[in-house]
Parts: structure tokens; sequence; C-alpha cells
């Protein structure tokens, strides 16, 4: 069954909703039968990338707001973060573009890389404090997942995967998506920002009991049944 997940690389409750979904995963008897395919959301697609600048100073431009209600704001989300296990570096963040970050994933996922990319961005942006936008760093990421530098360089200095990320955002238009992290469901049952693990759990059930009625004969397969050469069947 395929769960579909929404999110932007600078949203910083799509981290902590990855860590809190992985969690769920890892309770769910069937997790074998649950593929994760991540897709493209731009929460400001027009934000320029401005490596001098703070997040925090960003925050208080865009939002309005004092730099000292900024740096509370980010406090309080890396108090957050530090719940599940994440060490963010907020204050040292990197104002960056993610639509070539989001290439970058949609790359990643046809050489079946799409989590590690993921994971590698996020990582990235919210504790190592890269610029996320630059290409140099997109390749260095995606080496230190096996990704082969030279393609993925040649795919950055393109246009290439772009389609696939004005997809993914259109799709999620059509599918509610207003905000991120949103969490698909077999593209029945929707779950929206970083719940708690439990909520996961009984969404992944409830989503995964109704698609195994429909899909007896792959579950069965999937549950390792056989039959042998002398006519055994179990």
């Amino acid at each position: 069954m395929k769960v579909e997940i929404w999110s932007d690389v600078m949203c910083p409750f799509c981290y902590i909703g990855k860590r809190k979904f992985e969690k769920a995963l890892e309770q769910f008897p069937q997790k074998d039968k649950i593929q994760v395919e991540w897709k493209s959301f731009q929460l400001n697609p027009q934000m320029k990338s401005e490596p001098g600048k703070s997040i925090n100073e960003y925050l208080a431009e865009v939002k309005g707001w004092t730099l000292e209600y900024a740096e509370q704001v980010n406090d309080h989300v890396t108090n957050l973060a530090s719940e599940v296990g994440l060490e963010y570096n907020l204050s040292k963040s990197v104002v960056a573009n993610s639509f070539d970050a989001h290439r970058f994933v949609q790359y990643a996922k046809t050489k079946g890389k799409g989590d590690a990319a993921e994971e590698q961005l996020f990582k990235a942006y919210f504790t190592d404090a890269k610029n996320t936008a630059d290409h140099d760093t997109l390749v260095q990421l995606g080496t230190e997942i096996g990704l082969d530098a030279s393609e993925l360089k040649a795919v950055l200095d393109s246009t290439k995967f772009g389609d696939e990320v004005r997809k993914d955002i259109y799709e999620a238009q059509q599918v509610g998506a207003r905000g991120v992290p949103f969490f698909v469901m077999d593209r029945k049952y929707a779950v929206s920002g970083a719940q708690q693990p439990e909520t996961f759990l009984g969404a992944l059930e409830k989503s995964f009991g109704e698609w195994e009625k429909q899909n007896p004969a792959l579950v069965s397969l999937a549950d390792g049944e056989n039959c042998t050469i002398d006519g055994d069947c179990n």
C-alpha cells in the first residue's frame, strides 16, 4: 500500500513529522507492505535564496514579527524537534529556495533513494545549516547516499525533473493539501501535520485494512505463501 508524503525541505514540522511517522511505521505489523513516496511541495515558491540572512531575520520580515518573537518561535520548534531526537540549529539555517532541492529528491527517487535524499536534505537544512539551494552542496549530499556525482550535477545544471516537482505541487491541490507535512494513504485517507505516532498508526491500520480486502492476492503473495515443486502449497 502506498503512502504519499507531501513536504518541503524548509518546513520544520516535516522533519518532525517524518520521525513520528517512522515511529508509527516501526510499530505497524505489516510495515513491509507499505511503500512510502515523498512528494514535492513549496511553502514559498517566490523565496529568494539569501545565504547571508538568517531564518529569524527572514521570518521577521515576511511575517511582520519582531526579531525577538521569531527567535522565540524557533526556540519552541527546536524544543519540539528535540523531543523526537532531532537537533535543530534554526538560528544558523540558510534562507534557500527549495525548488532545486525538490528536483534533487525527484532524481533520487528514480534511483530508489527518495527517502534517503529527503533525510539528507532535512539534516543538511535544519541541523548542519547548509545551503540546500547550492548545486555543489546538493551534489555532495547526493554522493553521500550513493548517487553518481557527475550525473546529479548534470541534472541540477539542467531543468530536468522540474515538471515532476510542479506535478506534485498540482496534485497537492487536488488532494486538499494546503500545508505540509501531508500524508495520504492509498489515496483515500489523509493525515495533516506532524501528528503523534498513535494517530499515524491508527490511520495506517484503517487504510491498510481496506486495502487488504481489495487486494487479497497481493497480500497473500507478500505473506510468502508459495507452492513447491512437489505440489505442496502453503
